[in-house]
């Protein structure tokens, strides 16, 4: 009888680095092709497979929750975000790791953040005391009238100070900000200019979400268990960051997952700390991946993990004064295979219609000869995607030229 040869399950005898960031990748929607023609379905699909997606409304190139999706289901039509998220509800927005889309039976999960809100001291909480009567009124206005934006409300006769200096520099918005926090409201749509409105949460959350919520440490278990499904591998900092819990908090809830079976602990080369294994994770099959990264897309936004998976160092440096930058003000990485080989600096150039490149270098040990082409064709569809005639490439970096060359050719 010919004896056939198992395959190991991930992790079995501890993980090479390629092989965490195989499982990594794999984890994040980057282990299949892209679709044909990517709907409603294939969007919802990749937010619930990352489990969150964070919001950010920066404008130099696309807002870079949009560009997530880019990055696994290619050229898409950006109205299917808001039809899955804001008219078929099967997403919310809540605080998870900072401002996120989250799947809407995440909402339970999250109490125990939105009751922290209640007791802060600070920032909107503490306005909120100050003020109640006319946090109260704002609140009936709404419950009155149906979902509104805080340019539709009325702000206070006098202005509050502290308000004057403040990012959100309207009272109105400040009290609709508090009571989303807390849970009062949710947000019912974004509107053209991405204003929120918001509505009492019971008209925007279903009933069966709305129950009693699990005990925090169930919550934290089915949040951290979330984590690792979209992690693959990662240690207990990379596990807690998702959703911004607290480390000390998170370790108990780890050791607990791992008593169950939903993680296994394991080893991976180079790494200090044990990793978690989910045990959903598929096998490090080789990654043929080719894609632009947000700045805030889940491979990236933690710096030490990124640094830990591909060797990469990566700094967003929008906030940078710009005689400090070191790449650029907003910057790519791309992904080819299983490694981070470049970063790109890129703008919407909408006055000429183009998307401007303002430089662009290889990472150490990947050829920029290599990397070049396909990273042409990535930029070109970028181009296409955002309705942006020609990709014009400057002369920063020394994949400048290797790159300008490849977009001839196409």
């Amino acid at each position: 009888m010919r004896r056939v040869a198992r395959k190991k399950p991930p992790g079995s005898e501890g993980l090479s680095r390629a092989e965490a960031r195989r499982l990594a990748l794999a984890a994040q929607g980057f282990g299949r092709p892209r679709p044909r023609r990517p709907g409603a379905a294939e969007v919802a699909a990749t937010i619930r497979r990352l489990g969150l997606l964070q919001l950010d409304f920066v404008n130099v190139l696309v807002p870079a929750h949009y560009l997530v999706l880019f990055s696994r289901l290619g050229p898409y039509d950006r109205s299917l975000l808001d039809e899955v998220v804001y008219r078929r509800r099967e997403f919310t927005e809540q605080w998870a790791h900072e401002a996120s889309i989250v799947p809407m039976e995440a909402f339970p999960l999250l109490h125990h953040r939105r009751a922290s809100h209640r007791v802060r001291p600070w920032g909107f909480e503490a306005f909120l005391a100050r003020n109640a009567p006319y946090a109260a009124r704002l609140l009936e206005e709404v419950r009155a009238r149906g979902p509104l934006t805080a340019d539709e409300l009325r702000e206070p006769r006098a202005m509050p100070r502290e308000l004057r200096h403040a990012w959100f520099k309207s009272a109105a918005r400040a009290v609709l900000e508090a009571h989303f926090g807390r849970g009062l409201l949710a947000v019912h749509e974004r509107r053209p200019n991405f204003q929120r409105s918001f509505d009492l949460v019971e008209r925007v959350v279903p009933a069966e979400h709305r129950g009693p919520p699990p005990e925090r440490a169930e919550a934290q278990r089915a949040l951290l268990a979330a984590a690792a499904r979209a992690h693959g591998v990662g240690t207990a900092a990379d596990l807690a960051d998702y959703h911004r819990m607290p480390v000390a908090e998170a370790r108990p809830r780890l050791a607990e997952l791992v008593e169950s079976g939903a993680l296994r602990e394991v080893q991976v080369e180079g790494w200090r700390e044990t990793a978690f294994l989910h045990d959903q994770a598929a096998d490090s099959r080789p990654v043929q991946a080719a894609a632009l990264l947000a700045p805030f897309d889940p491979v990236v936004w933690y710096r030490r993990r990124a640094a830990r998976l591909f060797g990469f160092d990566y700094r967003f440096e929008i906030f940078v004064p710009p005689r400090k930058r070191r790449w650029g003000k907003y910057v790519l990485p791309f992904l080819l295979g299983d490694a981070l080989v470049a970063r790109v600096d890129v703008e919407a150039d909408r006055p000429r219609a183009r998307l401007s490149v303002g430089g662009a270098w290889a990472e150490p040990g990947a050829s920029p000869e290599r990397v070049a082409a396909p990273l042409a064709v990535e930029l070109s569809a970028l181009a296409r995607w955002l309705g942006l005639g020609e990709v014009a490439v400057g002369r920063r970096g020394p994949l400048s030229r290797p790159l300008a060359s490849a977009l001839h050719a196409l």
